[in-house]
């Protein structure tokens, strides 16, 4: 019992160190790949040994514990080789339970994909950055520009007197005026864009911050297929 619990001691407190220095790719200097291997075989090798030494009393006990601990070191090996793999699909089911949610992809020629499911009712939404703030958009093939809600606007920090609402635009609920300007930075996951043209709504007049065509543009190609959009940068 005690070797079995040294032996899952030994691979929680590797998979914490592996999960901790996940970014820098190294643990205490050794590259991860090497150290998830050497965490995988301490606990074959320990069990190996005690087989060895306890193999004249309980040669079959010995036995079923080391195919044990082989079935769970296989097991550990496929998580670990496949986790890049594992975690796009865990991504991509979640998206799929959490309408809006952006999940990156990786496609087989290399190139990044960011991967929207349709709401509940029937749009693609999501939440862009600008800035520090995160904003709440529908994705509008039909707008020209980036449209925010006034509140919106306020919310990331556009001072209300500095707006000009010179502009006219047909919305949903009617005509409204807008007020025309540039985000300094638009961010929907790994896509930035930088001095993209937008316009602010008169309070009131937008029920939703607009995704337009002043982002969507410049993007490498925009693609909808059944329930799910796909903007490759």
């Amino acid at each position: 019992m005690m070797r079995f619990l040294l032996g899952i001691a030994i691979l929680a407190v590797g998979l914490v160190l592996l999960i901790v220095n996940h970014n820098q790719g190294q643990t205490f200097g050794i590259d991860n790949d090497a150290v998830g291997r050497i965490v995988i075989a301490l606990p074959i090798l320990l069990m190996i040994s005690s087989g060895i030494l306890l193999g004249r009393r309980s040669l079959g006990q010995s036995l079923r514990q080391l195919s044990i601990w082989v079935l769970i070191a296989l097991t550990l090996v496929t998580g670990y080789l496949y986790r890049h793999d594992m975690r796009t699909v865990g991504e991509r089911v979640l998206a799929g339970l959490v309408p809006g949610r952006a999940v990156t992809v990786t496609t087989p020629d290399g190139s990044t994909e960011v991967v929207l499911h349709k709401s509940l009712g029937g749009h693609f939404e999501t939440s862009i950055e600008i800035g520090p703030i995160s904003v709440p958009v529908l994705i509008d093939t039909g707008a020209s520009s980036v449209a925010l809600r006034f509140e919106d606007a306020v919310r990331i920090g556009i001072d209300p007197a500095t707006l000009q609402f010179t502009r006219t635009v047909l919305t949903a609920n009617g005509q409204a005026q807008a007020a025309p300007l540039r985000l300094p930075e638009l961010r929907l996951g790994p896509i930035v864009r930088t001095d993209v043209a937008a316009v602010v709504l008169e309070e009131g007049r937008l029920d939703q911050s607009l995704l337009g065509m002043s982002f969507l543009s410049t993007l490498g190609s925009l693609q909808m297929q059944t329930d799910e959009l796909r903007l490759r940068d």
